[in-house]
C-alpha cells in the first residue's frame, strides 16, 4: 500500500507525490523494521524520515552529524507545524536543560527531537530524559550513518556508540531504526548492518546512484605550476557559475585560504571554507553561496555532508580524494537540482605522494601521540577516570584505538564536579555535597562505595525534579575504565596492529581509486565504474540518461521516445517485466498505458548485429503469440522524432478503433 495518503495528510502543502523509491522505504519503515536506505544526495531522504516518523505516531530521535542541517531542518519542519527539539552548541545550554526537564515530564512533546552523535554518546542528562520517555520513541533515524564504518574516509568515532545508547536505553528491544546515505562501499554496509541489526533484504539502494547529470573529467599534470594554472583558467570559464573547489589544506602554499584571498584578487566573489571556523561562520558561508552573494568556494571536506545548495555547476578537486566514496560523495555536492554540471579532478603524482604520507598516514596517532594520550587519560593509573573529551584533539585521534582493543571502557556518561550545584534542596541526596572538599565525581564514587552509574542516576534524577540549583555548565563527561597502569611494548604493538590495519586499508582505497580514474576514458566509464564499485546491479549500469519524467533510461533515442510520450501525456513505464507462459518474462523498453489498454515499445538500436538480431527474432514471436496487436516497433534512425510522433498518432487511431 503506497505511503502517499499518508504523505498528503501529514504534509498538505506540498503539491507533489513521494517518488517510487520514497515510498518503498517509507512501507520499510512504517511496517517496523530496520533498514537502510541508500539514495543520493538531493534524493529527498529528509521526507522518508519525516513521513516515516509521523506515520508511526510518536517521537523521532534524528541523529545528524552538522548544526546547520539540524536548524534547517528543524525551520522546515516548525514551518508545516511540527513541534521539534534541537540539542547541540548553538542552543543556550540552559534552555536545552529546560526543554529536556519538560520532556522528561511529558510536559513537551516534540514530534521529532535533532541530537549530533556526540551529544547521543557524551550527554548522560539526555540519556537520562530518553530513558524515561523510550515507549514515546518509536523511530531513530541515523543521517549520514557511512560515519559510523571504521573502514570510510567520514569516520566519526562517536557514531560507533549510537548501538551502546540504544543498548542502554532498551536493552535488546529497540525501536526502528533507519540509516540514510548517499554512497556506501560493501564493507561500510557490512559494519553498519552488523552494528544496527539491519538484514541484506533490508538494505534498499536507489537505482539513480549513478549522477551521470554531472560531466566527470580528470586531467593529470607532471607539473604543479600547470595545474594552478588550470585551476585558473576552468574558473575564468565558469566565471557566472557556482563553483565549489575543494582543496583540503587549511593553510600555507595553495591551501584553501590562500587561494580565496587570491581568487578576491582576481576579481571573484570567492571564499574559504574549513573544521577551523566556527558554526556561525560556517552558515554565513553557506548563506552567502546559496544565495549567490559568493561564486567560488575553496573548502577541505568540511563543505559536506547535509548542505543543501542545489545549483552549484561545478565542483573541482584540486587535490586528489582518497577513495572512490570520497570522490563521488564530493561531485555529488553538484546537480542536487538534477540540472547539468560538470566535475573537475585535478592531480599530479606529487598530489598522490603528499595524500598517501601527509593525509592518510598522519590521520593515525603515532606512537607518541598514543603514550600522550593515555597518561592524560589514565595518569598510569588502573580504574575510573573522569575524561572531558571535548576539550583535547589527541584524546579524541586516540581514544577509540584503546576502545577498540579492549584496554579502556567507557563506563558512564556523567559530570566532572559536583560544585556545579550551589544548593541541594532533597536531604536524601545531601550526600552528594558532603563528602568530598574536591567535589570530584570519581572521589564521591569511593568514599560513598556507590557505583558511578548509581551517582549519575541520582544526579540527573535530582536536576529532572528541580532538587537542585544549578550555577554552572554541567560539565559533561565520560567516565572511562582503565584496564591497564602501563603502556608497554606489548600495548603499544596492539594500538599500532590496529592502526596498521586500517591504514593499509586507506591506501588500497586509493590505489583502487586510482586505477579506476586512470582506466576510464569517458565520464560514462567512469560513472559505471563508479557504479559497480557501490554495488549498483549490472542490469541497471547503462542507465544513465535523463528523461523528463525523472526516468533513466539507456539510450539517447530512448530519452527522445521517453520525452514525446511525456509530452503526449501518455501513461508509461520503463522497462517493466511482462509475464507470460509459465512465469516466464520478457521486458519491453516501454509499457503504455492508453485508454485502458497496454501497449509495448521496442527501440531497435542495433539491427544489423547477429547476436541481436536472432535475440530480437525471438522476443518478436512472444509478442506476436502472447500480445498481439499490442507492439510498437521504432529503429534507430536521423528522423526518430518523427517516427515516433507518428508511432503516437496510429497509437491514439488504434486505441481508439479497438
Amino acid at each position: 500500500m503506497s505511503a502517499n495518503p499518508l504523505f498528503k495528510q501529514l504534509f498538505p502543502q506540498l503539491h507533489f507525490n513521494l517518488k517510487e523509491f520514497q515510498d518503498s522505504v517509507i512501507q520499510k519503515v512504517l511496517g517496523g523494521v530496520n533498514t537502510l536506505c541508500i539514495m543520493p544526495t538531493g534524493g529527498g531522504k529528509s521526507l522518508i524520515y519525516w513521513v516515516g516518523g509521523l506515520g508511526l505516531k510518536g517521537v523521532t530521535i534524528v541523529i545528524s552529524p552538522l548544526t546547520a542541517l539540524i536548524d534547517e531542518q528543524a525551520l522546515r519542519l516548525e514551518e508545516h507545524g511540527y513541534t521539534v527539539m534541537r540539542l547541540h552548541t548553538g542552543v543556550d545550554s540552559k534552555e536545552q536543560i529546560t526543554q529536556l526537564k519538560q520532556f522528561y515530564h511529558k510536559e513537551f512533546n516534540p514530534d521529532f527531537i535533532f541530537a549530533s552523535p556526540e551529544r547521543i554518546s557524551t550527554d548522560g542528562l539526555f540519556e537520562h530524559c530518553i530513558k524515561q520517555r523510550k515507549d514515546d520513541i518509536k523511530l531513530i533515524a541515523i543521517d549520514e550513518i557511512h560515519c559510523i564504518s571504521q573502514w570510510g574516509h567520514s569516520f566519526r568515532p562517536f557514531y560507533q556508540h549510537i548501538p551502546t545508547f540504544l543498548n542502554r536505553v532498551y536493552g535488546k528491544a529497540w525501536p526502528t531504526v533507519l540509516g540514510l546515505s548517499a554512497t556506501l562501499d560493501q564493507e561500510e554496509i557490512t559494519d553498519i548492518c552488523n552494528a544496527f541489526h539491519i538484514e541484506n533484504k533490508s538494505v534498499i539502494k536507489s537505482e539513480s546512484l549513478i549522477r551521470s547529470e554531472i560531466e566527470l573529467k580528470k586531467l593529470k599534470f607532471s607539473k604543479e605550476n600547470e595545474k594552478v594554472e588550470k585551476l585558473w583558467q576552468l574558473l575564468r570559464i565558469h566565471k557566472e557559475e557556482k563553483v565549489l573547489v575543494y582543496v583540503y589544506r587549511v593553510n600555507g602554499k595553495n591551501s584553501t585560504e590562500e587561494l580565496a584571498v587570491e581568487a578576491c584578487q582576481r576579481g571573484y566573489r570567492a571564499t574559504y571554507f574549513h573544521s577551523g571556523l566556527s558554526s556561525e561562520e560556517k552558515q554565513e558561508v553557506i548563506n552567502r553561496f546559496k544565495n549567490n552573494e559568493l561564486s567560488v568556494v575553496f573548502a577541505t571536506n568540511a563543505f559536506g555532508m547535509g548542505i543543501d545548495i542545489p545549483d552549484i555547476r561545478v565542483v573541482i578537486h584540486f587535490l586528489i580524494p582518497e577513495s572512490i566514496a570520497q570522490y563521488y560523495q564530493e561531485v555529488g555536492r553538484a546537480s542536487r537540482d538534477q540540472l547539468a554540471s560538470n566535475a573537475y579532478l585535478l592531480y599530479s603524482d606529487k598530489n598522490i605522494d603528499v595524500k598517501r604520507k601527509h593525509f592518510i598516514d598522519k590521520s593515525f596517532p603515532s606512537t607518541e601521540e598514543l603514550q600522550r594520550a593515555f597518561v592524560k587519560m589514565t595518569n598510569h593509573k588502573k580504574g575510573y577516570h573522569t575524561l572531558p573529551y571535548f576539550d583535547d584533539k589527541e584524546i579524541q585521534k586516540c581514544l577509540p584505538y584503546f576502545v577498540n582493543t579492549g584496554m579502556i571502557d567507557i563506563i558512564a556518561k556523567s559530570i566532572m564536579r559536583l560544585d556545579v550545584f550551589s544548593e541541594i534542596y532533597n536531604a536524601e541526596i545531601s550526600w552528594l555535597h558532603g563528602l568530598t572538599t574536591t567535589k570530584n565525581i570519581i572521589t564521591t564514587m569511593k568514599k560513598s562505595g556507590k557505583p558511578v552509574e548509581e551517582i549519575s542516576h541520582t544526579i540527573f534524577e535530582a536536576i529532572v525534579h528541580d532538587e537542585v540549583r544549578l550555577e554552572k555548565s554541567l560539565g559533561k563527561c565520560l567516565i572511562i575504565y582503565s584496564h591497564i597502569d602501563n603502556l608497554d611494548k606489548v600495548a603499544l604493538d596492539r594500538l599500532k596492529q590496529c592502526c596498521e590495519i586500517k591504514r593499509q586499508y586507506k591506501h588500497d582505497q586509493l590505489d583502487h581509486f586510482l586505477r579506476t580514474i586512470e582506466s576510464c576514458e569517458s565520464s560514462k566509464e567512469l560513472h559505471q565504474e563508479i557504479g559497480r564499485h557501490l554495488g549498483v546491479p549490472k542490469f541497471l549500469l547503462d542507465r544513465i540518461y535523463i528523461t523528463c519524467k525523472g526516468d533513466l533510461v539507456r539510450s539517447k533515442s530512448e530519452v527522445i521516445i521517453a520525452n514525446l510520450l511525456y509530452q503526449h501525456d501518455i501513461e508509461y513505464e520503463y522497462e517493466k517485466k511482462l509475464y507470460y507462459g509459465h512465469h516466464q518474462c520478457l521486458i519491453p523498453d516501454f509499457t503504455l498505458y492508453v485508454n485502458g489498454q497496454e501497449f509495448y515499445w521496442e527501440h531497435l538500436g542495433m539491427i544489423g548485429f547477429n547476436e541481436y538480431d536472432a535475440r530480437w527474432l525471438e522476443k518478436k514471436s512472444i509478442y506476436e503469440l502472447y500480445f498481439p496487436n499490442q507492439l510498437l516497433i521504432t529503429y534507430e534512425n536521423a528522423t526518430l522524432t518523427t517516427l515516433v510522433k507518428d508511432r503516437i498518432n496510429s497509437l491514439f487511431s488504434q486505441a481508439q478503433t479497438d
